[in-house]
């Protein structure tokens, strides 16, 4: 599938990332090292993937409870993947494996991808316990496409150390590699120096570790994501829901959404790291080009949220995708989800349930104002760059088929209930779709020694090493 960098969301936002098209295979993909490329890396058996999740969700609310990760002393562990009931699809590193550029701390090449996968037995339960670096090992071939995209981002002047990206078309970047920006100065000269554009910290090598139930099951009471780690992806990247904690004049109404606020802020592979932490806040298509989707068919697995459920790609199946059930408010006065005066200045009462009607807040910014982001750049505030400009519309969730529900998940007789990553196609490219990975709720319990709790944790915080 064919990449570009350049998509509008919503409305004429650019959002400098890398996505495909419905036709053409991406160019992203694993890199590194020789060595990185070698047979040795494996994706750990996915034939497995239903996971006996035979837990088909409700539409009711969600919740759960979460600590740092623990391991009770006495736990059964096994180490050897192909001998345990293990969480699939993870991608392993052999020791051989190092990133190209990045370096840790001692000043060594960096562990890309996962560790280890395991298997521990607690309180007669199963999980899975997966340690990471948290590096990807991303390349990326620069066609016309990502030029272009560099070249025009509007502050290219400032965002670049010559006014333009030091890369040609051809070239093969690698994680962390230079490509002229003018990074943050905690990226250090020769390891992410010049690969991230201005603003974000540069990730860290982090020994993460995250513990997953082999056995998810649904909850009834109202869990948030929050912000920091909602889950692994299957390289061992951080997954975050849609927020970046900031708000319209700080005023804690009006939340900006991660990735149309941020759209500047994140390297050729849609990705960024908040104090240390890499993650992707939304579909990267390096992502899918290391797992293989090809959209040919339903995606496979990307990562799984804290509560063990998997999320798959943006594909249901070929040629469809799954389908967000959130929907951007109409704001008219004679409307469910509008204001009295057509303009932000309500919120819903329940975002979940338009019946329970509006309340007056500090007003937004109107649909044509100019706002500025935390990178100084200027963005317009179009219906859709604030989490409250969504509503779940439950009457879509209740047509099935690829309609996801409040959770952003759905269940199948093959996976049982699992999320999708969402997207919607546009002119050919697939554009983010709210809420983007796992909604705003767990759709399943956090366990005691989940690596987040209801309401999130910020980055570096339990679940790591």
């Amino acid at each position: 599938m064919k990449l570009t960098n350049e998509f509008s969301y919503p409305g004429t936002l650019k959002i400098l990332a890398l996505m495909m098209s419905a036709t053409v295979l991406s160019a992203c993909g694993s890199g590194g090292s020789d060595e990185s490329q070698s047979t040795e890396s494996a994706v750990t058996n996915q034939s497995t993937a239903n996971q006996s999740n035979d837990n088909a969700q409700s539409n009711d609310d969600d919740s759960g409870t979460g600590s740092s990760n623990t391991s009770d002393e006495g736990d059964q562990v096994s180490n050897d993947p192909e001998e345990t009931n293990t969480l699939p699809g993870w991608i392993l590193s052999s020791e051989a494996e190092s990133a190209a550029i990045m370096l840790d701390d001692s000043g060594q090449p960096a562990k890309v991808n996962v560790q280890t996968v395991s298997a521990i037995e607690q309180s007669g339960q199963r999980y899975t316990v997966v340690s990471a670096s948290g590096m990807p090992d991303y390349q990326v071939v620069i066609d016309e496409a990502v030029l272009t995209s560099l070249s025009s981002r509007p502050r290219a002047n400032s965002d670049f150390a010559t006014g333009s990206p030091a890369v040609a078309i051809g070239d093969v970047v690698e994680f962390g590699q230079d490509i002229g920006y003018n990074s943050n100065n905690s990226c250090a000269l020769d390891a992410g120096q010049g690969y991230w554009p201005p603003g974000p910290v540069c990730p860290e090598v982090m020994d993460k570790t995250g513990t997953f139930p082999n056995q998810p099951t649904q909850t009834s009471e109202t869990c948030e994501t929050g912000l920091g780690s909602v889950g692994f992806w299957v390289n061992g990247t951080s997954v975050y829901n849609w927020g970046d904690g900031q708000s319209y004049n700080n005023e804690g109404v009006w939340q900006t959404l991660a990735p149309v606020a941020e759209q500047y802020d994140v390297d050729v592979c849609g990705g960024h790291a908040a104090q240390g932490d890499y993650h992707h806040h939304y579909y990267s298509s390096c992502l899918a080009d290391m797992v293989g989707d090809t959209g040919m068919g339903h995606s496979p697995i990307y990562g799984y949220a804290a509560d063990g459920y998997a999320i798959y790609g943006p594909w249901e199946a070929q040629g469809q995708l799954a389908i967000s059930s959130w929907e951007v408010r109409d704001y008219s006065a004679s409307e469910a989800t509008g204001c009295s005066d057509g303009a932000r200045s309500c919120v819903l009462n329940d975002q979940y349930d338009v019946s329970q009607g509006t309340r007056t807040v500090s007003s937004g910014p109107g649909f044509s104002a100019v706002v500025r982001t935390l990178s100084n750049n200027e963005l317009v505030a179009e219906n859709g760059y604030y989490k409250e400009d969504f509503y779940w519309n439950t009457a879509l969730t209740a047509q099935g088929g690829n309609y996801l529900d409040q959770y952003n998940g759905h269940s199948d007789s093959e996976r049982g209930y699992h999320y999708h990553v969402t997207a919607r196609e546009e002119n050919g490219k697939l554009i983010p779709a709210f809420p983007y990975t796992v909604g705003d709720r767990f759709a399943g319990e956090l366990q005691s020694n989940a690596l987040t709790s209801c309401g999130g944790r910020l980055p570096g915080g339990p679940g790591r090493g």
